[in-house]
């Protein structure tokens, strides 16, 4: 049996500590979190232990830690936890600022440095299956990609304030897919940005709408799609663009049950929040999380990606900002 401490008892951290539950082999030890209702509460709920960050890491039993936790902790905690001897299993993103990130190469960029990033999409039954016939070449050579992630409604304004923004907070997962998708660096990001959703959000100083266009150095391309509220549901689809044809995977809905009439045909509506879209990915995630804690396997989403996904961010902003196509 292997312990796990789990930094930050809000939402996700909250979902990760269900799947350490339902995960054999691995048992949630300790609860750190700076509020003491949300770390009792969870605690209570898992049979774990309050702790503070110390007591965690330096307990030997404990093999892993779950960073969890807000965002302007996740390079620290990552960076405490590695230097304990621990498997780290941090939410994304590594970080806000792209240059502090960076610095922390040496500890966290090694080889066999067990540093796990939650880019969760990639755990996706449904987005694994269409990666997996591009690999084997179904379509043929990858020409585009087209990535539709919208939200159903926006967040509230407070967490904007403290998000880092669209493109750090949201379309960072976007990032991440199509980096995992063209299956090569970006060379190239332009970004067009606008406030359709909330006043409010752009009263915070960010954007709710943007259209991303990213090319590789050989000339594929992808185009990321974003909202802060799609009026219909959590809208998330992937279309691959190939040589010989296409692969597609559309959005999950509530049932596969549908009516049929003399005014057409209506399905169910589509799962309407991330957790239940992507509840699957995040059992696959901890899944893998075990393995690496037994040794079975490297981490399979890493420091690497966190920073070149966090740089794609950036060049995002920039290029949102000035209009101009930001060269990477």
């Amino acid at each position: 049996m292997h312990d796990i401490a789990i930094l930050g008892a809000g939402r996700i951290g909250r979902i990760h500590a269900k799947n350490v539950a339902s995960q054999p082999g691995l048992r949630l030890k300790y609860v750190v979190d700076p509020v003491a209702a949300a770390a009792d509460g969870l605690a209570g709920e898992t049979g774990a232990s309050v702790a503070d960050l110390e007591t965690a890491l330096n307990d030997p039993a404990v093999a892993g830690v779950i960073v969890a936790s807000s965002t302007d902790t996740h390079l620290d905690y990552s960076l405490k936890a590695i230097a304990a001897g621990k498997a780290v299993f941090c939410e994304k993103p590594i970080d806000q600022d792209l240059a502090r990130a960076r610095s922390a190469s040496g500890e966290l960029g090694g080889k066999g440095v067990k540093l796990f990033l939650g880019f969760n999409r990639r755990f996706d039954p449904n987005f694994q299956g269409l990666k997996a016939r591009l690999s084997a070449g179904v379509v043929g050579a990858l020409e585009t990609v087209h990535i539709t992630s919208h939200d159903p409604a926006p967040p509230p304004v407070s967490y904007v304030k403290v998000s880092g923004g669209l493109f750090k907070d949201m379309t960072i997962h976007d990032f991440d897919m199509a980096r995992w998708l063209l299956d090569e660096p970006v060379s190239e990001v332009f970004a067009a940005a606008s406030c359709l959703v909330d006043p409010a959000i752009g009263e915070a100083g960010d954007v709710d709408t943007a259209k991303i266009l990213l090319r590789t150095a050989s000339g594929k391309i992808c185009m990321i799609s974003n909202s802060r509220r799609s009026g219909y549901g959590y809208d998330q689809r992937i279309e691959a663009f190939g040589s010989k044809g296409l692969v597609r995977a559309d959005n999950v809905m509530e049932s596969t049950v549908s009516i049929w009439g003399e005014n057409g045909a209506a399905s169910d509506a589509f799962q309407n929040f991330f957790l239940d879209r992507y509840a699957e990915a995040y059992r696959r995630e901890m899944a893998h999380f075990a393995e690496i804690i037994r040794g079975e396997a490297l981490p399979s989403v890493g420091y690497v990606d966190g920073v070149e996904a966090l740089a794609l961010a950036e060049a995002a902003g920039l290029s949102a900002k000035t209009g101009q196509v930001v060269k990477l």
